[in-house]
């Protein structure tokens, strides 16, 4: 059965802009209602066919632990608000995405604590379906659109591992994103393309700031997105260059 086909009978296949997807809340999550946060970020998680599932775990335990990450729990409280909106989807294909984590609000330890475990758990829904930068770029910027609270920031993090070779190139989509105000980061995997960094920095990266942190492979998953989420918490910016 194909991944398109088994979503469509769990329920929680969101393409475009629809929002079917399946809550995953753990105790001590604090459900986004409307109030002011310094940051609404969307983390897309790439889960094409060349995520292999060792690789899968690799990525959701490195998640897990840096949310985890005393300097990534510091730069969320450390804002104006003390505290930001995030969720989670995978993605793979255009018009192929699961949202697994519905909007959250981070503030206290415990809530923190409990979101990186639900991270860690989530189970994969997607496994092939090709690779389209621009569909979860679209998708991250209509759950921005529905997020129930009220950002300082509005960031889109994608991670992924390969190039587009499935619906419209994505710099139409990063354009019109980067145009309604909205920053996206990128977390390429240099794993299969050593020079993919390039192609995120070209093609998917825009708005303010906007920048890459790469990792050499699965194995430093965990050190680059801990990296880039205390970059991206506290609005540092872009890092420069090695």
């Amino acid at each position: 059965m194909s991944s398109r086909r088994l979503l469509k009978r769990r329920g929680i296949l969101a393409g475009g802009f629809g929002l079917a997807g399946l809550a995953l809340a753990g105790p001590g999550l604090l459900h986004a209602q409307r109030r002011a946060v310094d940051m609404a970020l969307v983390l897309a998680a790439d889960c094409s066919g060349s995520v292999h599932a060792e690789h899968y775990a690799l990525q959701q335990r490195g998640y897990g632990d840096a949310f985890r990450d005393p300097r990534v729990i510091k730069a969320i409280r450390a804002g104006i608000h003390g505290a930001i909106a995030v969720t989670y989807f995978q993605w793979s294909g255009y018009g192929l995405q699961a949202q697994l984590i519905p909007w959250t609000i981070l503030q206290t330890e415990a809530g923190i604590a409990a979101f990186a475990t639900t991270l860690e758990r989530v189970e994969r829904m997607i496994f092939s379906g090709g690779t389209s930068p621009a569909g979860a770029i679209e998708f991250g910027q209509a759950l921005l659109g529905r997020s129930p609270a009220d950002a300082v920031r509005r960031v889109i993090d994608v991670s992924g591992d390969g190039r587009s070779n499935n619906g419209p190139p994505p710099d139409g989509a990063r354009d019109r994103a980067a145009s309604a105000g909205i920053v996206i980061n990128g977390l390429p995997i240099l794993h299969m393309e050593p020079d993919i960094d390039g192609y995120y920095r070209d093609h998917v990266v825009g708005g303010p700031g906007a920048f890459v942190m790469p990792a050499r492979d699965f194995e430093d998953f965990a050190t680059a997105i801990r990296r880039k989420l205390v970059l991206e918490i506290a609005g540092a910016g872009a890092p420069a260059r090695a």
